[in-house]
């Protein structure tokens, strides 16, 4: 088995984002996708989809990338990389539902190479509710863990542990979610382990319309009020703030001259600041922030 070029990786992640849009609208059921081609002036360039109209989903987005170019000098100095030019390609979505008692999503997988032979993947997919419910929590981690188990038993609890400690809010002690799994740097160094890596990549891939069905379907004709909606726009914001404070692919998207619209198309169509906000002692949303703390076992939860 001859090993993937970096041109056929782009065009398989490709058809992981025509898979994932065809299933998001058909959970959905009433929204669509509106594609944006375009080009990044120093290489390469993308698709992005931006999905309208949802009778779930309020925003959502799901990027497609492949660029390519001289390296900026801040990305070889953070990663300590020696001078070369790169080529990046992944594919990256967010999505926000109207009803708060569906969860936010976000999953990425991507792959990086440059000139000198130095590569690797990263990826991972997380899930933020704005109530916590264990029963979803488990479902959302056992159904993770099954496709890391596929490929090696030590993903999981390496990758769950990795997510724990980077989906972090450390200016506000909390979790951003109840995490998943999140891995970067995976170098394969033979043929066999790359196209193992690759297809990880690709199973994480095309497990996400799956969960994210599963929820849309389960959970967005609970009830809600305009308390809930307030509490929804108060998580949005914390999920703002960790993209914009923490996370590392906005900050390589940015320092490499990404598409803006592109890169930021993981924020919420609006979100909310309280200030000094206590929820209610015994309530639902004082219950979803002492669940956000690292190290939850979800796959074990019993009720």
């Amino acid at each position: 088995m001859m090993k993937k070029t970096k041109e056929d990786i782009a065009e398989i992640y490709k058809s992981v984002q025509d898979h994932i849009c065809k299933e998001l609208t058909r959970h959905d059921g009433k929204g669509e996708f509106h594609e944006d081609l375009w080009q990044r002036p120093e290489g390469g360039g993308g698709r992005t989809r931006i999905f309208k109209n949802g009778r779930i989903i309020e925003k959502g987005g799901v990027a497609l990338s492949a660029v390519h170019g001289k390296t900026p000098d801040k990305i070889l100095q953070k990663l300590k990389l020696e001078k070369a030019d790169f080529f990046a390609t992944g594919v990256s979505i967010v999505l926000h539902p109207h009803n708060p008692h569906v969860p936010i999503i976000h999953m990425n997988i991507r792959y990086f190479e440059m000139d000198n032979g130095v590569h690797w993947f990263g990826g991972g997919i997380d899930l933020t509710p704005h109530y916590v419910v264990p029963e979803d929590a488990h479902y959302f981690h056992t159904e993770v863990k099954r496709v890391c188990d596929q490929f090696d038993s030590a993903y999981y609890p390496k990758f769950k542990s990795w997510a724990d400690d980077y989906f972090f809010i450390k200016h506000r002690n909390e979790t951003r979610g109840i995490g998943g799994i999140f891995y970067d740097h995976l170098k394969p160094d033979t043929d066999e382990k790359f196209q193992k890596t690759l297809d990880f990549s690709v199973a994480i891939g095309n497990l996400f319309p799956d969960i994210y069905g599963h929820f849309m379907g389960k959970n967005h004709e609970i009830k809600f009020d305009d308390n809930h909606k307030a509490w929804q726009n108060m998580r949005r914001g914390r999920y703002v703030e960790f993209n914009l404070v923490w996370d590392a692919g906005t900050k390589f998207g940015l320092d490499t001259n990404g598409r803006t619209e592109s890169i930021l198309m993981s924020m919420p169509p609006n979100a909310g600041w309280e200030y000094m906000h206590t929820p209610e002692s015994g309530s639902a949303e004082e219950q979803t922030l002492r669940l956000l703390i690292k190290g939850m076992d979800w796959v074990n939860w019993k009720p």
